[in-house]
């Protein structure tokens, strides 16, 4: 699945627009290296996002195959640290 369709089905981002864009000024990285929107993303893959003036990084336990329910987003990812960015 493409990054920036992952991160708005697990609500990480509020769009896919803004997971996009956030792609587009390398504000995200995929397994250590700037993502563009289009790049598939495994499981055991891990993400760093850097939105919302905080740098979470996240290991994809599972793929979604199609939408995901809310209570269900644990199942689908573990956030492995979360740091205020200063700025």
């Amino acid at each position: 699945m493409r990054i920036d369709l992952l991160l708005n089905k697990l609500c990480l981002t509020k769009t896919r627009s803004i997971a996009k864009n956030a792609c587009d000024k390398n504000l995200v990285w995929l397994n250590n290296k700037t993502s563009k929107a289009s790049n598939e993303v495994k499981a055991g893959d891990q993400i760093i996002l850097k939105l919302y003036g905080f740098e979470h990084v996240i290991r994809i336990d599972v793929v979604p195959e199609g939408n995901v329910a809310r209570k269900d987003l644990a199942n689908y990812y573990t956030l492995l640290s979360r740091t205020k960015i200063d700025g």
